[in-house]
């Protein structure tokens, strides 16, 4: 029964939220891994008869096992869900985990790369004018300059280009469609890599914008890797991926005077809340500007 039901679940995720595959995996992962203890700990086959005991005492052995408290509140979070979705379909009454109260964890902030750094990994690959070269430009100017997520730049096709208007239409989350502008040296940039893209021997995947030199569409490991060994260069932070140069997108416009409303817009975020995370580094910055201005003493 819990099978057939993880499964409708599942297919739920799918088809009707349009979840990734990436995630609809990881749900899998945390519901198979939940059901094996309620097999082995309970003799208990039937999610749908589980108690919130139960389920704490799951969330026990996972702190106990050393698994940190942000991985144990997304696994619980899968459970959750998982019950809210049955409740929606009618199976159960009650969500067991709807009074629970997630663990505390610490904050992690990401300190966005600066505009220094960031000018000069764009110097850096202005040298190269192999099709990688320029790709790989194409790609760090695309995430600085628009903001979007690596997951919506792999999917960028030919024909969300809109070269008359500098527009770049980019499927976010839940298939949510949103625009972006394209300033004047990325489009430049763009051209210059069609035309090296238009030299490939084949392309399997050409409707894709950003491709391999074997001509498929670029992958998200790829993409990881790319910003990594640039920026790996030029600084000396911590995180050096993707995502740290969407933060630098969002840090830096609301450093120069942009709304949170509009940073919200440019990100394709359903919430404010969301988009309050990176207000984190300018505040930070206007710290630093405070301290190094203000009179401590008054003559």
């Amino acid at each position: 029964m819990s099978r057939n039901l993880t499964n409708k679940f599942l297919e739920y995720l799918e088809y009707e939220k349009k979840y990734s595959k990436h995630t609809v995996s990881a749900y899998r992962r945390d519901l198979t891994d939940f059901m094996e203890y309620c097999e082995e700990e309970f003799e208990q086959d039937d999610l749908k008869e589980v108690h919130y005991n139960q389920i704490r005492s799951w969330i026990v052995l996972l702190v106990d096992q050393g698994i940190v408290n942000r991985s144990v509140n997304r696994k619980v979070s899968s459970l959750k869900t998982f019950y809210n979705f049955l409740q929606k379909i009618n199976e159960i009454e009650v969500n067991p985990l709807s009074k629970h109260k997630s663990l505390k964890v610490q904050k992690k902030i990401s300190v966005p790369f600066t505009e220094k750094e960031i000018n000069e990994v764009i110097e850096l690959l202005k040298v190269k004018d192999d099709f990688e070269g320029v790709r790989d430009r194409l790609i760090v100017e695309l995430l600085y300059s628009t903001g979007i997520r690596r997951a919506e730049l792999i999917n960028i096709k030919e024909v969300d280009i809109n070269f008359e208007e500098n527009l770049l239409k980019v499927l976010g989350k839940r298939n949510k469609e949103r625009f972006v502008v394209l300033l004047p040296f990325v489009v430049e940039t763009i051209k210059s890599y069609q035309e090296k893209k238009n030299e490939l021997d084949t392309m399997e995947d050409a409707g894709y914008l950003l491709l391999t030199k074997k001509g498929v569409k670029i992958y998200e490991t790829l993409v990881y890797r790319i910003i990594n060994s640039y920026f790996r260069g030029v600084s000396t932070k911590v995180k050096k991926s993707p995502h740290i140069l969407r933060h630098a997108f969002a840090t830096h416009l609301l450093n120069k005077g942009a709304s949170l409303y509009s940073v919200k817009e440019l990100l394709g975020h359903s919430s404010l809340a969301s988009t309050q995370v990176y207000t984190h580094s300018s505040l930070e910055e206007l710290k630093q500007v405070y301290n190094k201005t203000h009179p401590r003493e008054l003559n």
